[in-house]
C-alpha cells in the first residue's frame, strides 16, 4: 500500500475528479488511517451546491470513522480516554488538530486556536494533502483527538460521532443540566433527531421538537421527542404550550430564532449551534432579554470533552435508539458524484460513502 485515490473538489456546481495520489512519510505525531466509512455532512453539501465557500482544490469530508494503519513517529499511543493504540484498531477522531496548550486550547475551545486545522476544510498544496474524509486514506496531524470505538457500534452510525454527535453534546454543555427541564429543539434534522435522542437520556422532563417537515417530525418520538409541532400549519398551538428552560436552535432560520424567545421560561436559554451559512441579521428585543433574565450561547464544532462524551453516550445508548436507520443511502466511493446529488436532491438525515479496499491492492 503506497497510494490512495481521493475525491478532488474544486468548483460548486462541477464533478469531483477521482484521482490518486501516493501516501506521503508520516511526519512527527502523525497517523495513517484506511477510512472505512463516511457520510455527507451538510455542510459538504453547501459546500459542494455552491451555498458555502471552502479553499479550493480540497477534500471534503470529515464525518468519518476508520482504522490504523500507520503510527508515525512520536504519534501518541493512548487514545483521548486513556486507552492504549495501536495498528488495526477502530478509531474516530476530531474534525479539528489544535494545540490544546494555547490560550484559547486552555479557555476549553481548541477549535478557535490560531493554529488549528479542519479536516475536509484545507486546500490540497504539494506538501499537504489526504486531510479530507473523501479518500481511501487521511493522515491525522499532531494535536487531534482520536478515541477508539466499541465493535458494538456500526461504522456506519460510528462515522457521524466526530461532527453531528459531538457537536450536539457541545449544545448540551453550554445548555448546562438537563435532567427534569422543558427542552424545545427546533430542526429535526440529525443534529435536532440526535439532540432529542440526548436530552432523553440524560433525563429531560419534556422534549419539544419544531420543523416544518411532518416526516421528521414524526420520526423524532422514535428518539425521545415527547412532542413535535409544525412551525408552516401549526404555529398558533405555540401559546399554548409549556414555556422551555432550554431552547436547542439547529435550523439556523432566522426567523425561528426570533420566534424562539417568546417560547422561552424566565431564565431561560437559547443555544444556537446551526446558523453555519450566511444569512440575514436577527432581529430581538433587548428589554425583553433583560426582563425575562433569558441568556444566548452560541456553538461552533465542540472540545474534546465534548467529543469524549459523544462517544460514551453512543457506546452507551447505541441500542436505544434506532441511530442507523439515519443512514437512508449508501454509495461507493466510486460513485461519489451520485451521492452527491442524491443527497442535495433528497435531503435524507445522511447519506454514507463505502470505501472497497480489497480491490486496489491484489
Amino acid at each position: 500500500m503506497n497510494t490512495s485515490r481521493l475525491a478532488i473538489f474544486k468548483i460548486a456546481g462541477s464533478p469531483m475528479e477521482i484521482t490518486e495520489t501516493f501516501i506521503p512519510k508520516l511526519n512527527p505525531g502523525e497517523i495513517l488511517i484506511r477510512n472505512l466509512y463516511a457520510t455527507l455532512c451538510r455542510s459538504d453539501l453547501n459546500t459542494f451546491d455552491g451555498k458555502r465557500i471552502e479553499k479550493a482544490p480540497t477534500i471534503l469530508g470529515h464525518e468519518n470513522i476508520g482504522t490504523i494503519e500507520e503510527l508515525g513517529p512520536n504519534a501518541w499511543l493512548f487514545d483521548e480516554r486513556g486507552l492504549p493504540m495501536s495498528v488495526g484498531d477502530r478509531v474516530t477522531w476530531s474534525i479539528f488538530a489544535s494545540d490544546r496548550n494555547s490560550t484559547l486550547g486552555r479557555k476549553g475551545i481548541p477549535q478557535k486556536s490560531p493554529d488549528l486545522f479542519k479536516y475536509g476544510h484545507e486546500m490540497i498544496t504539494p506538501e499537504s494533502t489526504l486531510h479530507g474524509g473523501l479518500a481511501e486514506y487521511i493522515i491525522l496531524r499532531r494535536n487531534t483527538s482520536v478515541i477508539k470505538l466499541s465493535d458494538e457500534i456500526s461504522s456506519k452510525f460510528a462515522a457521524t460521532i466526530n461532527c453531528t454527535v459531538a457537536t450536539v453534546a457541545g449544545a448540551l454543555r453550554l445548555a448546562g443540566k438537563i435532567s427534569g427541564k422543558t427542552i424545545g429543539v427546533i430542526g429535526a434534522g440529525m443534529l435536532g433527531t440526535i439532540a432529542c435522542a440526548m436530552c432523553k437520556a440524560n433525563g429531560a422532563e419534556k422534549v419539544i421538537v419544531f420543523d416544518i417537515d411532518n416526516n421528521r417530525l414524526s420520526n423524532s418520538k422514535k428518539f425521545g421527542a415527547n412532542q413535535s409541532i409544525n412551525l408552516r400549519n401549526e404555529y398558533d398551538i405555540i401559546e399554548l404550550l409549556p414555556k422551555m428552560d432550554i431552547i436547542l436552535e439547529f435550523s439556523g432560520s432566522p426567523d425561528s430564532i426570533e420566534k424562539s424567545f417568546d417560547m422561552l421560561t424566565i431564565g431561560g436559554v437559547v443555544i444556537l449551534a446551526g446558523s453555519t451559512f450566511p444569512q440575514r441579521n436577527i432581529s430581538i428585543n433587548a428589554e425583553k432579554i433583560l426582563r425575562n433574565l433569558h441568556s444566548i450561547k452560541g456553538l461552533h464544532n465542540y472540545n474534546n470533552h465534548d467529543f469524549i462524551n459523544a462517544v460514551d453516550f453512543v457506546e452507551t445508548h447505541y441500542n436505544a435508539f434506532p441511530f442507523n436507520e439515519l443512514i437512508e443511502a449508501e454509495f461507493p466511493f466510486e460513485r461519489i458524484n451520485e451521492a452527491f446529488r442524491y443527497a442535495i436532491d433528497n435531503n435524507p438525515y445522511r447519506v454514507g460513502i463505502t470505501f472497497n479496499h480489497s480491490k486496489l491492492y491484489e
